[in-house]
């Protein structure tokens, strides 16, 4: 399968690891920056002939058997190359967030249905095996009536992270600790509770990070239709590095923590049907905070494509989690909850927020 990758930045080094494990032809990488891409097929040791492109679209023109695509720019260009690599027909694996308004992530669905294109959100997290073997639980029921979850990310990311990039933390081009960083637990704890929202009432702060545009920390409490309650705190304050990214999820029959740098180590399997409760302990070793997911999230994409299924991970569900950050700002705009479904909101509507 002829396969590409556009961006080249602190992530990409997973979805080049990722294509060659599943045995993709990668025949082309594009970045604004050449540079960006000498230094990933270096850190790769890939030293196999391939095209580099510092345009997106000249690269599509010049590799018209393309195939797929993944989508590893800054956030706020995310919707506009998955939508023009959908026209072409090509089936693309986007970074979180899909998109940075409603409006486009929409879009990204509706046309890739009328294309019969596939298209992936990049919350590799789901392919974690300690989260596989929670949403297993709850299919299985073995949890009961659900009572409540939450989920923390608590994560440190200072100056020179930001720096290394200018998009970072810009309401244009990213969003802040929540879209960024916190989105995957976010989208995490939306599907575990059922997917279906009432309404959602957050706050974000900026407390350390005052050369940004965009929130360090934020709090909300999620309301979901089965009557359940989810809550969220995310943040980039931690000090002096990385504590954790934790999810709960408490049953009348069963609670269950995953814990670890990115929800791959189950802390706690308490179940009444103590049949399985040996699971406690379980951990996955991973390389870095973004797990192993992207190795199974290709794979699963490329079998969506060989049969003609929608992927594990689908635009939807990126959508799903886009909204759950974009009713948290919302809910900060206007001090009110926010119901569900969201209408039309943009990131760009934050602008000015912590203006000082």
């Amino acid at each position: 399968m002829k396969y590409a990758l556009i961006g080249c930045g602190r992530i990409a080094v997973n979805h080049i690891r990722a294509a060659l494990h599943n045995h993709l032809d990668m025949v082309a990488v594009c970045d604004v920056d050449l540079r960006q891409v000498n230094n990933l097929l270096k850190k790769t040791g890939y030293d196999k002939s391939v095209a580099c492109y510092v345009d997106y679209k000249t690269m599509i023109e010049n590799h018209p058997d393309l195939e797929l695509v993944s989508i590893a720019t800054d956030s706020g260009s995310h919707a506009r190359i998955a939508l023009y690599c959908i026209e072409k027909g090509i089936h693309v694996i986007i970074e979180k967030p899909i998109a940075m308004n409603l409006a486009d992530a929409n879009a990204i669905i509706q046309r890739s249905k009328e294309k019969n294109v596939k298209v992936s959100a990049c919350h590799q997290n789901r392919f974690n095996i300690a989260v596989q073997e929670m949403r297993m639980a709850i299919e299985k029921g073995k949890f009961g009536k659900i009572s409540h979850g939450s989920v923390h990310v608590r994560w440190n990311r200072d100056r020179a992270y930001y720096n290394q990039a200018n998009w970072r933390s810009k309401w244009a081009s990213d969003g802040g600790a929540l879209m960024n960083q916190c989105i995957h637990g976010i989208d995490l704890l939306r599907w575990m509770m059922g997917d279906e929202v009432d309404e959602v009432y957050g706050t974000i702060r900026q407390r350390f990070h005052d050369y940004l545009e965009c929130e360090d920390v934020g709090v909300a409490v999620v309301k979901f239709k089965n009557g359940a309650i989810g809550t969220i705190e995310g943040t980039v304050n931690v000090y002096p590095e990385n504590l954790e990214e934790t999810l709960y999820f408490f049953g009348e029959t069963g609670t269950v923590k995953l814990g670890g740098t990115s929800c791959n180590r189950i802390d706690i399997w308490n179940f009444a049907d103590a049949t399985d409760n040996e699971k406690s302990g379980l951990q996955e070793n991973v390389g870095n905070i973004y797990g192993n997911g992207h190795m199974r999230l290709f794979e699963d994409v490329i079998e969506a494509v060989r049969n003609n299924q929608e992927p594990y991970v689908d635009a939807v569900a990126g959508r799903n989690a886009l909204e759950m950050v974009l009713a948290v700002y919302k809910s900060q705009l206007t001090g009110q909850p926010v119901k569900f479904p969201l209408k039309e909101f943009d990131v760009l509507e934050m602008t000015g927020t912590f203006n000082k």
